[in-house]
């Protein structure tokens, strides 16, 4: 997969490449979608209850999360109690993405446009493709997001992926099969 292997010694060249994206359906206390985005080196986190949107109408919730290495992008099983983030986990969607950001008609970079507040992009994943943008509205101990969907050629007001979709897109398995399966190791 483009990206995995990316060197990190220069964050400029990272982002001139194509950046990975994941989104993990994560069945751990509650149901949520962890999307993720490689940052410099890294993929920085946010645990999505609803999903992504494919409605420019819907704001879903963000919350940030912990920076995870860039090979949790293929990740699949089940994180064991006692652990944190215990339950399944299925990679939903993968893909690339292409900064969008800009600040007064500039190109901005990914991780300064998250310092700042706002970041643009345009997912090419294999459920998920259009522009969308994360605007930080709460900071401190609390900080959140929220991730809307651009209105563009790939708005789908009428489909809801996170409902219809619901199994990998590496292994086929939905994430019951995958407690089953994995849970009793």
């Amino acid at each position: 997969m483009p990206g995995l292997d990316t060197q990190v010694d220069d964050p400029e060249r990272v982002e001139q490449e194509n950046p990975i994206f994941v989104i993990q359906k994560h069945a751990a206390k509650t149901l949520h979608y962890d999307f993720r985005l490689e940052v410099d080196g890294v993929l920085k986190s946010w645990a999505v209850p609803k999903g992504l949107s494919l409605s420019p109408e819907e704001k879903r919730l963000a919350v940030p999360t912990e920076d995870h290495p860039l090979e949790y992008a293929e990740f699949e099983g089940v994180i064991p109690e006692g652990s944190y983030g215990a339950g399944a986990v299925l990679v939903w969607d993968r893909g690339t993405y292409r900064n969008l950001t800009e600040r007064r008609g500039e190109k901005t970079g990914v991780a300064e446009g998250l310092r700042q507040g706002h970041i643009s992009f345009w997912l090419d994943g294999t459920k998920i493709r259009g522009g969308y943008a994360l605007t930080r509205f709460r900071t401190g101990k609390n900080e959140a997001w929220l991730l809307v969907k651009k209105n563009d050629d790939e708005a789908d007001p009428g489909r809801n992926p996170v409902v219809s979709e619901p199994r990998s897109v590496i292994s086929g398995r939905t994430i019951e099969e995958i407690e089953a399966e994995e849970g009793d190791r």
